[in-house]
This record gives structure tokens, sequence and C-alpha cells, in this order.
């Protein structure tokens, strides 16, 4: 049996020159069939951006855990679909399966990839533990008297926030070369 930790694949598909309006109907069918699959959490869709000469679509789908994905593959929904738009891309689909914290450790103009969670940790502390520190020692003070659940939670707000639109951006880009050495990280 699978581990029940949710998972998250990322896909992208390059369109035919032309074939755009009947990728994206065929898309749109698709997703609202799938979505009906037990173990769906969802899917987004990136279009290339107007007026730009990308023809990549971005397909990302959450999954409760890695039965649901297997049960994905094995439909018929699945399998229709890549019957169906193999006359509308080019080449192989790209796919990544992501799990954890991946979605921190992003290269700038490098696709999503999964880190091995020694190595996410490593990073993940050295975010964490400065931004806690000085936290702790400016808000700290000026929220102690509050109570207790109202002040974690508001200082575990402030951690997040720096973490998720400062902290770990800055130590992706500062460890990017020990984060992606040694092993491909594609699958």
């Amino acid at each position: 049996m699978a581990a029940r930790e949710a998972i998250t694949v990322s896909v992208t598909r390059t369109v035919k020159p032309g074939y755009e309006i009947a990728f994206e109907k065929a898309l749109h069918d698709f997703v609202q069939r799938s979505l009906t699959l037990q173990g769906q959490q969802g899917v987004h869709i990136m279009r290339p951006a107007p007026g730009s000469a990308s023809r990549d679509y971005g397909i990302v789908r959450k999954f409760a855990d890695q039965d649901s994905l297997a049960a994905f593959y094995e439909s018929a929904e699945y399998r229709e679909w890549i019957q169906s738009v193999s006359d509308f891309t080019e080449g192989a689909a790209r796919t990544e399966q992501l799990s954890g914290l991946e979605t921190w450790f992003t290269i700038p103009s490098a696709p999503i990839r999964a880190f091995p969670k020694w190595k996410m940790a490593c990073a993940t502390f050295l975010g964490v533990f400065p931004a806690a520190t000085v936290l702790g020692l400016t808000l700290g003070p000026w929220i102690e008297p509050w109570p207790f659940l109202l002040k974690g939670a508001l200082f575990n707000a402030c951690v997040v926030a720096l973490l998720t639109w400062l902290v770990m951006p800055l130590i992706t880009r500062a460890l990017q070369g020990w984060l992606m050495k040694g092993k491909e990280h594609s699958l």
C-alpha cells in the first residue's frame, strides 16, 4: 500500500501550431471528466502568455496519495486523453512528480524538481532558524501578553510569510549549486 502523502504532478505539453483551440477543448473536456475520479484534489492549467512565442501548456494536478495517482494513470479517462491529444501535441509530455516542500525549492527559469529530502531539511533549517530567532526578538516581546493560541498563530503566520516570500527564495538561490549537485532531478 502506498504512503498517504499528497502528490503533485507537473506536466508540460507543447501544442502544434494551429492546434491550440482543439487542444484546449480536449483538455477542458478531460479535466471535467477526470476530476470525478477518486483522490483528485485539483488541477491548474497554465497557458502560454498572450503574444508569446511559447506553445507550452502546463498542467499541475494534485492527488491525495500514490494510490490515487496510480488509479488515475490506469483510468479509461487518462488512456482516452493520451490517445486524443497525440494529434495536437509535439513530442512526449514532460512530467515531474512532487511531494513535500519542493515548491519552496525552485530555481529561477528551471522546472520544479524534487531535491533530496535531507538537502531540503538542511536548507529549511537555514531559513527557519534565523527567521524564528529574529521574530522572537522583535515580535516576541510585543505579543508576549497575548493569549497563547493568538500569540502562536500570529508568530507562525509571520514565520510562514517570511519563509515563503523572502527567506526561502534567497536560500534557494544561494544554495542552487549545492541543491542541484550530484543528482538528476527529472522523472
